[in-house]
This record gives structure tokens, C-alpha cells and sequence, in this order.
């Protein structure tokens, strides 16, 4: 019998589910289950998440991989801690030589994108600091996944086939690896067609025997070195070598009580940081749900312009992240909401296809982790031989010399990626996210006013229909969301359009502890193939 796995006649509707032992989150079963399995072993919550982030390279390629990015926020030990493992560009990689490549601005797709990949070391550096079992075991599943192979999943196929239609586009030699990895038999695979990755599962072995080393100076460092010299790339063996992930210290906001936290720039999880201090400072929502939803995007708004001005390097950054999070700079971002809708501009502070996954153990100790390669599968690039699909995360630096955010060799870029943690008094709520692009700080702000304001379930939360600021007065709406409100909203003077498409509106998941009896309960994407494992 032959079934649409894409074609939902009916609403559905997901509980929220409980554990006590540990929980697993993430936008593929079949990775939530690996984690589960390592937490099942006697691993922690890090060893879970380093399991589920390297299944999730496997099993949802489309989004991730082992060229990928990575942040993490840990909670271990009664304490915080972040790790940013997003690779600089390249030394090579100056506004100079990209543009006499012909480039007016970063392309998208190709070579010159190409950053160095973060996440092997992120597995690597989380394990050695945190983790209980040893590392080659905790990539053992996703080796089995990746050589057995595994039935692709309704999304994972759907954001395939777009991988597919826009690396036609190209006809360079640098792109056949990609086809001769991801869609050998001239397609994308369909849902439900077996998929083996032998390959990758090589290379996973690899870095699992060398605690990732062989990715950065050794025999796979040496193959990406190959392959970008034999196309004229400007990633090279020295920057890999070069490469250390960096420990942070996670900063935050209060809102409603809670304290929420987010990696620092690079990363652009300062955006919804000041999005909620201004809603914050705003005071507590009425019962008006026309005038809630336009309090929400106007600050959403404000914070995002600030953040595509100003977030890049840290030590790069005009205003620091202070300035932008202080309280009298939030007071006089808040005050500029009014009854009808703004198109933002910066302010001026100085004057005064990504994957998610949240895991947590029957100890207390909690994860929230974030990687991808940006657009889809990223680059386009695909190393001959290792399953290895590069980045395109330069595509986000400025070819303005002026801009923030300028492209310069061995700098970090601005990133969308960002996990998100919630403590309160100190102890523990939980980790949540929301991946998709620039939607995730967008993402951020929903499902906390959800969770904070609104009072509902992480399930619920992550439910809601979602809203999208794109620029100006212009906001996205997912196809589900109430007219009444989409009506109302344009009267206030915003330019509602409502998409097709409900995957561009983010793909969360989120955990929760119980402070008085440690119960967790997690949430998964309704609009992905995410599961919540519980134990």
C-alpha cells in the first residue's frame, strides 16, 4: 500500500512527554534514538548530545554534516558553560582575492564560502571536558547508521530535493563530488528509500579513533587540503591545523523572573536578548493578544537591525555587547514601540536547511546544542571519498571594507546558529532552540514568551504558529495563523504575508526540569520529523 508522507489532510496534535532519567530532542528519530542509547550506557547528557549531533550528520545531511559549525551551552555541575566552535575564514580568504575571483559580494555556493568546520572539535573538546564514556564509543552509533543505512525521512527528502535543483544550477568541476555522494543515481533519495553512507562512516571512524585530530592535522585535513588546491580553494591545511574551538563564558537577560542565556557574538543570540529586555522593560503583557503579537515583533525588529550592524568578531564589534544590553539603551530602544508598526533602523549605543538538539540526564546535567552548515547542505563542496560536505557560512561576511561584519582572513563571521538555556535562582530550567537561519532568534523570542508569558507546556510552546520578521513593515505568517490576527495586525500598519510553507518558520525543541521533583518534560518540531525520547 502506498502512502503521502508529506500529505496531512488533518490536524495533528503532539503531547508534551515526560522522564525522570533522561531525555533526547532533536529533528530526527533515528538520532534521538542514538542518544538515547549512550544515556542508556551510563553516559551524561554531553555524551548524548556529542551521540545525537554526530547521528544527526548522518541521518538529516541535509541540514548538517560533518563540515558543519557547532555551539554548545552546558549545564554540569551546577554550572554554565559555552563553547563556540565556529571556524574563521581562511588566511587566504581576503575582500581582495574574492574579488578578483569576480565576486561583487560572498556567493553562496562554491569555494570561496567555504570556512573551516567547527564541529568535529566541538564533539572532541565537549567529550574531553565533560564526558563519561570514551569518545570513540560515543560515535559508534551513527558509524552503524551510516553503514547499515536508514530510511530517509519526509523532511529530510523534501530539503534534499531542493539541494538537488539548486546544485544543478552549477556546472564546475568542484560540485561533481556532490552528486556522486548525495544523489548517485541522478536524484535525491525518496522518503523512505534506504540510504547507506559508507563513506561517511569511514571518516566517522576516523575522527572517532583520533578524537578528531585526523580532521585538522591529519589524514583528512590532508584530503580537504588536496581538493581545495586541485580547485583553487582558499581553505588550506594550515587553517584547519590552526583551528581550536573556544570556551565562553554565556551571556544573558532577565525576563519574567527567568534568566535566559545565549552564546556571545559571533553568534547572533545577542538579537533576542535585547529583543526580550526591551518587552522586558516594557512591563507585563496585557490581555490584548493584537497588541502582545505587535510588542513582540517591533522589539524583535529593533534587536535585529542592531544585530545585522553590529554582531561579528567580538573584538571586531563597534558598540560591545554591554552597551547593547544595557538598561538604559533597552529603555530608549522600547519607548521607540508604538501603536503602528516601524520600519527599525539601527540604534547607537556608543553614544552613552542548521540541526538543534537538547538532551538532559538523570543527574541533572543538561545540553543545548546547535550545528549546521548553513544553507541546506552548504557549500555545495563535497570532499571526494569522505562523505565530508563543507559550509557556506563566508557567505555571510560583508565585502564592504566599512561593514562590521567585513570579511577578513582567520575572522569569525556573524552566525545564526545560537542555543538557548534557561535558569532560574540559579539552578536549572532547561536548554531550547530553535534552528532555521535568521529565524532563530525570532524562534527564541516566540518560544519563550510562550513558555513565560502564555504559561504553556514546551510542547504547546514550540505549537504556536510562528510569525517572521523579513525587513521594513514586512512580516512572514505561517499558513495556520489566525486571520483575525493577521488582519489586525496589518491595520497597525505591518505588511502581512502569509506563506505556503510553514518549514522557513523554524524547526525548536525544548526540555525542561521540574525544580522540586526533577521530572523533565520536553517538546518537539511539529514541523519537521523531530522525536522526544524519554527515560
Amino acid at each position: 500500500m502506498q502512502h503521502d508522507a508529506h500529505y496531512y489532510p488533518s490536524p495533528s496534535r503532539r503531547m508534551a512527554t515526560f522522564g525522570s532519567r533522561g531525555m533526547v530532542a532533536t529533528s530526527q528519530s533515528l538520532a534521538a534514538q542514538a542518544g538515547m542509547q549512550i544515556l542508556q550506557q551510563g553516559g551524561n547528557a554531553v555524551d548524548a548530545a556529542i551521540t545525537t549531533a554526530a547521528a544527526l550528520t548522518v541521518v538529516e545531511p541535509t541540514s548538517n554534516g560533518l563540515g558543519s559549525d557547532a555551539f554548545a551551552i552546558v549545564w554540569i555541575d551546577g554550572k554554565l558553560h559555552g563553547l563556540n566552535a565556529s571556524g574563521p575564514a581562511p588566511m587566504k580568504a581576503t575582500i581582495e582575492a574574492v574579488r578578483a575571483l569576480g565576486h561583487e559580494r560572498m556567493p553562496e555556493h562554491g569555494l570561496v564560502p567555504v570556512t573551516v568546520p567547527g564541529a568535529p572539535a566541538a564533539w572532541a573538546a565537549l567529550s574531553a571536558r565533560f564526558g563519561k564514556l570514551p569518545f570513540a564509543d560515543l560515535l559508534t552509533p551513527a558509524i552503524a547508521l551510516a553503514e547499515a543505512g536508514f530510511p530517509v525521512s519526509p523532511t529530510v527528502n523534501r530539503m534534499w530535493e531542493e539541494a538537488f535543483a539548486s546544485y544543478s544550477r552549477y556546472d564546475a568541476p568542484a560540485f561533481k563530488p556532490w552528486f556522486d555522494t548525495f544523489a548517485p543515481g541522478g536524484h535525491a533519495p525518496r522518503t523512505g528509500e534506504r540510504w547507506a553512507a559508507p563513506d561517511h562512516a569511514r571518516t566517522l571512524r576516523t575522527i572517532a579513533d583520533t578524537q578528531g585530530r585526523a580532521f585538522y592535522e591529519g589524514e583528512l585535513a590532508e584530503r580537504i587540503d588536496a581538493f581545495m588546491r586541485e580547485h583553487g580553494g582558499l581553505l588550506c591545511r594550515e587553517d584547519l591545523a590552526a583551528f581550536e574551538p573556544e570556551w565562553v563564558e554565556p551571556i544573558g537577560t532577565r525576563y519574567r523572573g527567568h534568566d535566559i542565556w545565549e552564546i556571545p557574538p559571533n553568534g547572533s543570540g545577542l538579537i533576542a536578548l535585547q529583543a526580550l529586555g526591551m518587552l522586558e522593560r516594557l512591563g507585563a503583557e496585557g490581555r490584548d493578544p493584537v497588541e502582545t503579537l505587535h510588542r513582540r515583533i517591533e522589539a524583535t525588529k529593533l534587536g535585529y537591525v542592531d544585530g545585522l550592524r553590529y554582531i561579528t568578531e567580538r573584538e571586531a564589534m563597534g558598540p560591545s555587547m554591554e552597551q547593547l544590553l544595557a538598561d538604559d539603551y533597552l529603555k530608549a530602544r522600547a519607548n521607540l514601540i508604538g501603536e503602528r508598526a516601524l520600519d527599525p533602523k539601527h540604534g547607537n549605543p556608543i553614544k552613552g536547511g542548521t540541526v538543534y538538539l537538547a538532551t538532559a540526564d538523570g543527574e541533572g546535567n543538561m545540553v543545548s546544542f546547535i550545528q549546521s552548515n548553513y544553507m541546506g547542505f552548504g557549500s555545495g563542496i563535497v570532499v571526494p571519498g569522505t562523505g565530508i560536505s563543507l559550509q557556506n557560512r563566508g557567505h555571510s561576511f560583508s565585502l564592504d571594507p566599512g561593514h562590521a561584519n567585513a570579511l577578513a582572513p582567520g575572522k569569525r563571521t556573524y552566525h545564526t546558529i545560537i542555543p538557548g538555556f534557561i535558569t532560574r535562582a540559579g539552578e536549572a530550567v532547561g536548554p531550547f532552540g530553535v534552528m532555521g537561519g535568521f529565524m532563530q532568534p525570532q524562534g527564541h523570542v516566540q518560544v519563550i514568551t510562550a513558555m513565560l508569558d502564555e504559561h504553556l507546556n514546551p510542547q504547546a510552546a514550540l505549537d504556536m504558529p510562528r510569525w517572521k520578521w523579513v525587513q521594513g513593515l514586512t512580516v512572514e505568517v505561517e499558513p495556520h495563523f489566525p486571520d483575525h490576527l493577521a488582519q489586525a495586525l496589518a491595520r497597525r500598519g505591518h505588511h502581512i504575508l502569509k506563506q505556503a510553507d510553514a518549514l522557513s518558520f523554524g524547526r525548536g525543541q525544548v526540555i525542561l526540569r521540574d525544580r522540586d521533583n526533577g521530572v523533565l518534560c520536553g517538546g518537539t518540531e511539529p514541523r519537521t520529523d523531530g522525536a522526544v525520547l524519554a527515560w
